[in-house]
């Protein structure tokens, strides 16, 4: 969440913003609200002096009496009511500043949606066929590396199993983006994929100020916690849709040294979504599922928006060198307002071109949330005169897998079925050149 005092000095900014971002947030309410808190705050904290100064007086027998002791009860009274109002009005007004949108950056596009998302750079051309070239799933099904039908049999909807030489592509990929990312001063980490509730709320992934399972995508665990003694422990526990959450948290409630700043850390994790939003999209094959693995690359700079953007565009960079490893054709888009969530100050999509789509897919998003997470999860830094900020947040991703498998095995197909797996890949499978039709 973010600074009311910088709401109210910057209203105008941020209806644009809302207005922009399609967020359907009543701004003058919310500062309504805050008046309404302040003054109960003060009048809260001047009965609870009153009730120290009673309790003061009463600890005196000489000057007990019987009506000291009923002002005190009065108070006490009052002061209950205060708080129970209190807690009516920060409850309506945390409902409404949840929703409140980062401003974002002066050259993010104006746009009502992604078909208003703009191209700002494109690498290679898309391959040219001399043959008529199949879809990922054919090839995966002519090559054993896909079954979907069993996968459904036993994870349900979207679920798929990955064989055969697919499997060790697979972890090739997480491995070169590991380490090409450590080489970059990275730090590695695999982070908890069972979070608390708290971890999802600070980076963003529920809409609202707790869990909504008619919109999050996100699952929930239904189960309470064994602890040591045996007692169980009921609260909330979710799976992460990407190691973002978790490595925003890492440093949640802390305040780090300006010194160590930038933080950069690269996450490997399985991840989990419900695809909620997604319902009739993608419904076959291995392009939207319900489980996949990711490196997700995050960093923590100080309260900088130009430091924040030069980080931003650095993590940018490394995904491009990611698809360019591979010769992939990729375009990159800037994101415009429309189709921006309410925290994201800045975002890019990288997408790879997938001959079966005649078109480009998403392989990751990157986004400069500035401090808009670090509020929430309360994440600061003290700088040179010692005074503590909220550090900016931004994130990225580096492979996300199975789904980076599409574009190769589409545009690594040859015209007798086969597959030439990429070079980089080939120690992963016993420098293996080529992936041979078993059917």
């Amino acid at each position: 969440m973010l600074d009311i005092n910088y709401i109210r000095d910057n209203l105008k900014e941020f209806k644009k913003a809302a207005k922009n971002k399609k967020i359907d947030v009543d701004l003058d309410k919310l500062l309504e609200l805050d008046e309404q808190r302040r003054k109960l705050i003060q009048e809260m904290d001047l009965l609870r002096s009153q009730r120290n100064e009673n309790a003061d007086l009463l600890k005196d027998p000489k000057k007990r009496t019987d009506n000291l002791i009923e002002d005190g009860r009065a108070l006490k009274d009052k002061l209950a009511g205060l708080e129970s109002e209190y807690n009516a009005v920060l409850s309506e007004f945390n409902a409404i500043m949840v929703k409140v949108p980062t401003i974002p950056s002066a050259d993010t596009p104006v746009g009502k949606d992604e078909s208003e998302n703009v191209e700002f750079y494109k690498w290679g051309e898309p391959r040219t066929f001399d043959f008529e070239p199949k879809s990922y799933m054919e090839l995966a099904e002519s090559l054993d590396l896909l079954d979907i039908e069993r996968g459904a049999k036993v994870g349900g909807y979207r679920g798929y199993y990955l064989k055969n030489e697919a499997v060790m592509m697979q972890m090739g990929l997480m491995m070169h983006a590991l380490t090409k990312l450590i080489s970059k001063g990275f730090t590695p980490i695999i982070p908890p994929t069972l979070v608390k509730e708290f971890v999802l709320f600070g980076s963003g992934y529920f809409g609202g100020t707790e869990y909504n399972p008619d919109k999050d995508e996100i699952y929930k665990i239904a189960n309470d916690e064994k602890l040591a003694d045996g007692t169980l422990k009921k609260e909330n526990k979710f799976l992460i849709g990407t190691a973002e959450p978790s490595l925003l948290a890492y440093y949640a409630d802390e305040i780090i040294e300006e010194k160590d700043l930038p933080k950069k850390f690269v996450g490997f994790s399985q991840c989990y979504r419900s695809e909620i939003g997604s319902y009739g999209k993608d419904t076959k094959g291995i392009y939207r599922v319900h489980e996949f693995m990711k490196v997700e690359q995050v960093c923590l700079t100080k309260a900088d928006p130009a430091e924040s953007d030069k980080m931003h565009q650095e993590i940018i960079k490394i995904s491009q060198e990611l698809l360019e490893d591979f010769k992939l054709p990729y375009r990159l888009l800037q994101i415009c307002t429309g189709d921006m969530s309410a925290g994201k100050y800045k975002m890019f999509d990288l997408e790879a071109w997938m001959p079966s789509r005649k078109g480009y897919g998403e392989t990751g998003s990157a986004s400069n949330f500035l401090d808009w997470q670090a509020r929430r999860l309360n994440v600061r830094y003290k700088d040179a005169n010692g005074d503590k900020k909220y550090v900016h947040m931004i994130n990225n991703t580096a492979i996300a897998s199975p789904r980076f498998l599409i574009p190769i095995l589409e545009n690594y197909q040859n015209a007798d079925g086969s597959v030439t797996i990429p070079e980089l890949l080939r120690p992963y499978l016993g420098n293996q050149e080529k992936i041979i039709p078993k059917k």
